[in-house]
């Protein structure tokens, strides 16, 4: 599609292109939907700029969807869905709370380590919201945590869903970034782990100050491993998905389709589920797949526009000119996601952010990988901020909880996961330490 587009030395950042961006911004903020936005604002673009012939837009739209990755983006929304009407989850939960119960505020603990059980089959951060906020935060009410700083919790942990393999976010990255999902996924272990360790660290604190909840539950290997025994099903989910993702056996497209199949065929052996269930979930699998995939193909003529006016670089040098500092531009790239997420989905950040930002992060000797994990946990954290934090608003509609006032109750853990993501930044072998 390049060779039809002109250079850009015939062309200058004129008020309508300036415009075209800035009216984005406005439809954002104003509310409209997402993929409405993007589309208005990338055939402005384009019009006025002329980079690329209007009649081709259908071709970049179409095109930048066939990519086999994108498959698994359903898949994985799927085997999420699978999990929780198979009874699954609750499985995981249970093992959750044999391994953390023991110890001071152990339900809360237990909760977060069950995010971080269930993002490692379902990809999503919504999912997990979803399904440990039905599972968890009555019990957690129980333990003597209130209601606002439970779905909090819950809300927080589910962030894990887009930090910790196989994520969407990922995949979503390495199509538009050009990077294998394989790759990024093993390089996210160690910072979601972090992530996870992070949260429950901010809660257990909290717990100290508080005094929400004191465990008198003792610790028992026989029942450990009852518990895992009785788990076995669910715990050979994650086993296999990213075993056979990091051995090779299975692309991750390949594994989200195993998953699902054999998640089903349990539920259908267990009689947790039946025949007629199985519309329902390809319906709820579809539903959440409409909002993403226009998203990411409106995205991409913007993408291009964006490449080929070369704005991306002219940022990087009118950055640049103030300070060259990798503090600095590390700060300002922080803020950027953090507001961004803020506002929006994480899907539309990375295919907006993601090509715009990346010059400048090799600018400063980050690599695409380095800068892939860092952009997704800072992202990571619009999920509990407001005004839009998804997570709060899933949390908000179980709970009844007004979503304020868990985002109140949030901050502790936006707190920790922000200390996660300057390390990242600082320390690229938190990243880079499987691949080498």
């Amino acid at each position: 599609m390049y060779q039809y587009a002109s250079t850009y030395s015939e062309y200058a950042l004129t008020p309508e292109i300036i415009m075209s961006l800035i009216g984005l911004v406005v439809m954002f903020l104003l509310g409209i939907p997402i993929w409405i936005s993007l589309g208005i604002s990338a055939f402005a673009l384009l019009y006025f700029s002329q980079v690329i012939p209007l009649s081709l837009i259908g071709e970049s739209l179409f095109a930048g969807l066939d990519a086999f990755p994108l498959i698994a983006v359903p898949l994985f929304i799927l085997t999420g869905d699978a999990l929780v009407r198979t009874g699954l989850s609750n499985k995981l939960l249970d093992v959750a709370e044999a391994l953390m119960g023991w110890v001071q505020s152990g339900f809360g603990s237990s909760t977060v380590l069950g995010c971080g059980f269930f993002s490692c089959i379902s990809g999503s951060d919504a999912a997990g919201a979803a399904a440990m906020g039905r599972i968890a935060t009555g019990r957690l009410v129980e333990k003597g945590y209130p209601l606002p700083y439970a779905a909090a919790l819950v809300a927080s942990g589910s962030c894990t869903g887009i930090l910790i393999p196989p994520s969407i976010g990922y995949i979503i990255i390495g199509l538009v970034l050009g990077i294998s999902a394989s790759t990024l996924f093993i390089a996210a272990i160690i910072p979601g782990v972090l992530v996870l360790i992070s949260i429950m660290v901010a809660n257990v604190t909290m717990n100290r100050i508080m005094g929400y909840e004191e465990s008198t539950q003792k610790f028992s290997a026989r029942h450990l491993a009852l518990t895992v025994y009785d788990a076995k099903y669910a715990l050979l989910i994650p086993f296999l998905i990213l075993g056979g993702i990091y051995s090779g056996i299975f692309t991750p497209t390949e594994a989200a389709g195993v998953a699902v199949v054999l998640i089903i065929t349990i539920g259908l052996t267990k009689k947790t589920i039946t025949w007629s269930d199985v519309p329902d979930m390809l319906l709820s699998s579809v539903k959440v797949n409409g909002v993403i995939v226009p998203i990411i193909a409106l995205s991409l003529p913007m993408a291009q526009a964006l490449s080929l006016l070369q704005i991306p670089q002219t940022l990087v040098a009118d950055l640049t000119s103030i300070s060259d500092s990798p503090v600095f531009i590390i700060g300002i790239m922080i803020v950027i996601f953090m507001m961004a997420g803020a506002f929006m989905e994480a899907t539309p950040n990375i295919v907006i952010f993601g090509p715009l930002l990346l010059p400048l992060a090799l600018q400063i000797g980050m690599n695409e990988i380095h800068f892939s994990i860092f952009m997704l946990t800072t992202l990571g954290l619009g999920f509990i901020t407001p005004p839009l934090g998804l997570n709060l608003f899933v949390l908000s509609a179980i709970t009844g909880a007004s979503s304020m006032s868990i985002s109140y109750r949030a901050i502790p853990f936006m707190v920790s996961m922000l200390l996660v993501a300057i390390m990242i930044a600082a320390f690229p072998q938190l990243s880079l330490f499987f691949l080498n």
